[in-house]
Order: C-alpha cells, then structure tokens, then sequence
C-alpha cells in the first residue's frame, strides 16, 4: 500500500513539474509568437500602435520564461529577450513616446544587451540570429549618435557610440571604431575620465600605434589623474621607447604636475638609456622646440648631427628652428621703445642665429638641391644679413630648381613621366634601410619640385 501511494505521488509530482515546464516554453513560445508574427508583421505595415501592442504582450510573456528555472538559460529566451527589450525601448524612441519607454525601463538596452551575450555564450544555436540583430542594432543607433553629436550633445553621443561597442562586446568582437568615436566625444563633452578609459582599451590592442597612448594619458591629464597619466604613458614606453609623441606626453604630463624637474629629468632619461640614438636627440630637439627652450634645442639637434652627420631631417629641423628663433629676436627687437640699447645687441644676436642657420641648411640643400622653399628661405637670409652675391646666387636656384637625383643612392627602379605641363619622376627601392620606399617628384611648368615619399612594412 505505501508503494502504491509513493508511486502516486511520484507521478503527480511528475505531471506538475511537465506541466510547470510546459507553461514555461509556452511562455517563451507566446514571446516569440508575438514578436514575429505581431510586432514584426505590424512594423511592416505601418501599423505602429499594434506594433506597441504586440510588444507589451511579448514582454509579459518573456519575462516570465526569463524568470522561470526551466528556461532563463534557454538561448531562445535569451535571443528573444534581447529583440523584445532592444526594439521596445526603439520604437519608443522612433515614436518619442516616453510613457512607452517607462513600460520597459531606460536601461532596456543594457538589459538586451545582457541577454544576447548570455545567449551567445552558453550555446551557438542562435549565434547567426544573435549577430544580426546585433548588427542591425548597431545600424540604428548610428543615425541618433551622428544627430547628438551634430547638435553637440556630445556625452549623449558617446553613450551611444559606446553601447554600439557593447553590443559587439556581446558577440565577442571589439568594435574599435565606436569605441574610439565614444571616447572624442566624451573629451568633447568634458567627460575626461570616461574618454580615456575608452582610449586605453584601444591602446591596449594596438589601434591607432602610440596615438591612443597619448590620447588616453591627455584626458586623464585633463580629468586631473595625473597617476594614471604617467602610467599609460609608461606603459606605452615600454614599446615604443623613442616615439616623440608619446615622450612629449610625459614631459606634458610633468609639467601639469607642476614638476619642471621632472620633465627635464623625463628627457634626460631617454638619453642615458640610448645615448647614441640620432633619433631621439632629433625628439627631444623637437620637443624642446615646443617647449620654446632655444638653447636646449639646438643643442640636441647638433646632437642628433654629431651621430648621424648626412640626417637630413635633423639638418632642416636645426635650419627652421634658428632661422625662426632669429626672427623671434628680430621681431622683438623692432619692438623696443625708440633709443633702447638692448636693440643693436639683439639685432647682432638675430644675425648670428641666422648665420648659425647656414650651416645646416646649405648642407640639407646639398642632399636634396631641389627643395627650392629651403632655397628661398637661403635666399632671405643672405639678403637679411647683407650678402648679396649669396642671395643672387640661391634666387637664380629657386627660379631653376635642379632636377631631383635619386635621394638614397642608385636606385632599384627610375621611371619619368611627363603629363602637359606636368613632370613626375619615382626613384623606388625594394629594400633600403630594411623597407620598400618609393620616392616621387612632381613639378609643373614653374614652380617647385614636391616630394612624396612611400614606405611600406619592412622587407625581407
């Protein structure tokens, strides 16, 4: 007798547990039902209150499939639940129905979000369907996130630049491109801590080389994390030990510090790491440049030269600095009050700085004869400082610029061209310096040669 009712009772329990999971794929039948045969039918017809309609009734029924043991980790539930959610808070968006949107909440998308992932990962069943939604989501948030921006809402903007990265986030891919739009918007929008949260995970996978680095440590700068600035800065460094943006960025983030010392200190670093880099003199060169340290400038320039005599961007560097610091002088000069006797002495001091020009820049012109705005910069400065015969000579230079020679020696390949007035000349080779290069001069009838240069990944 006490089997007979055991075995009862184990059957009733049996029939109740069926028919509770019953209810339950029911429930996620219903969601699906009224989704796509509702929702989706009445969107294509233009019928956008049966649309809400349909979307309300898919709700109810999926929340309870989503709640429910037997299928919350159900990947159709999940599935479903990301396209109800998502399209809810849509289509009250499309409609700037805001009573609507409260019926899902605002944080509907986080939630879809969730759910898609959820369903991605714990079964590829519905990986295709997954993805698609996840792109045609992401291609309706583009037009809001491009009219926020237009309008300046920035932050608005780049929350949904932001939640398009979290939607590929879902599928398991990184969406660099929105992450990157999100984060300028951010800056844009003051955000700075947002913003460089959004740079650092880029730098971290590479985009963009050292430029998010430097992107990430500014906004931490600008959010007053001066810690996380260094560190980023740092970290990028460790890779890219000579990269002038990124050593800038450090002597910034220094002096934001308030700490001079440091920033010199930074620079003096890199050089007794790698004293015999041409290189990084020629950086730090330019950056003491930005600093508007004269001295310190020429010095690391003539640095960078006493290595690598024949480099020729440090040669026109060194002439474009001195001739533009002597006419700082010169300017400040003509300002003095009439009588100063400040203003034969600093007039002397702008000669000689231009004097001290000459030398690199004839010897960059040597190299490379037809870069006539170098020419005519030789030109004004043997004018200013009274050499006629000097200037004479570089004006005839400039009016008949030399034909380019091939820059790095013979070349592998030499080609000539002529279009109407048009002359292009190419000098490639396959691996100097361990790169393709491809160099190529164009000059029209009059006027100056213009350089362009190509270099490739390097060769084997």
């Amino acid at each position: 007798m006490k089997n007979k009712v055991a075995k009862t009772s184990l059957i009733a329990g049996a029939l109740i547990i069926s028919a509770s999971t019953f209810a339950q794929k029911k429930n996620e039948t219903s969601a699906a039902v009224e989704f796509k045969n509702k929702y989706q039918m009445s969107m294509a017809t233009g019928d956008v209150e049966s649309a809400k309609k349909a979307l309300i009734a898919a709700k109810g029924f999926i929340d309870l499939a989503a709640e429910h043991i037997e299928t919350k980790e159900s990947p159709k539930t999940l599935f479903y639940k990301g396209e109800i959610y998502a399209n809810f808070l849509m289509l009250g968006m499309q409609t700037m129905d805001t009573t609507f949107i409260k019926l899902v909440g605002e944080d509907a998308l986080d939630v879809a979000i969730a759910a898609y992932k959820k369903g991605f990962d714990v079964s590829d069943k519905f990986d295709g369907e997954i993805k698609d939604a996840v792109n045609q989501k992401k291609a309706l948030l583009d037009p809001y996130a491009n009219m926020m921006y237009k309008n300046n809402m920035f932050n608005e903007a780049g929350e949904l630049y932001m939640t398009q990265a979290d939607f590929s986030n879902a599928i398991s891919e990184l969406d660099s491109t929105s992450i990157f739009n999100g984060s300028l918007c951010f800056e844009k929008g003051s955000e700075f801590i947002k913003a460089a949260e959004g740079y650092e995970k880029l730098a971290r996978v590479g985009y963009k080389g050292t430029t998010t680095y430097v992107l990430a440590s500014s906004a931490y700068r600008k959010g007053g994390d001066i810690e996380k600035a260094r560190a980023i800065v740092a970290e990028g460094r460790k890779a890219h030990p000579s990269d002038r943006d990124l050593l800038l960025e450090l002597v910034n983030t220094n002096i934001d510090a308030g700490d001079a010392a440091g920033a010199e200190a930074a620079l003096n670093e890199a050089i007794t790491k790698d004293p015999n880099n041409q290189q990084l003199h020629y950086t730090i060169g330019t950056i003491y440049i930005d600093l508007k340290e004269n001295e310190k400038a020429e010095k690391a320039l003539n640095k960078s030269l006493e290595i690598d005599p024949d480099y020729a961007d440090a040669l026109y560097q060194l002439g474009a600095h001195l001739v533009t610091w002597a006419g700082d002088t010169k300017t400040a000069a003509n300002q003095l009050k009439f009588g100063d006797p400040n203003y034969n002495k600093m007039l002397q001091q702008a000669d000689d700085t231009y004097k001290r020009a000459l030398i690199p820049l004839e010897k960059y012109t040597s190299m490379r004869p037809e870069d006539c705005d170098v020419l005519n910069i030789l030109f004004q400065i043997q004018k200013s400082i009274g050499d006629s015969e000097k200037a004479l000579e570089y004006k005839r230079k400039v009016d008949n610029p030399a034909e380019p020679v091939a820059p790095y020696g013979k070349a592998d390949d030499t080609s000539r061209l002529t279009q109407g007035e048009y002359t292009i000349i190419s000098y490639t080779y396959n691996c100097y310096a361990g790169k393709f290069i491809r160099i190529t001069f164009t000059k029209g009838k009059t006027g100056c040669w213009k350089r362009e240069e190509y270099q490739s990944s390097p060769c084997k």
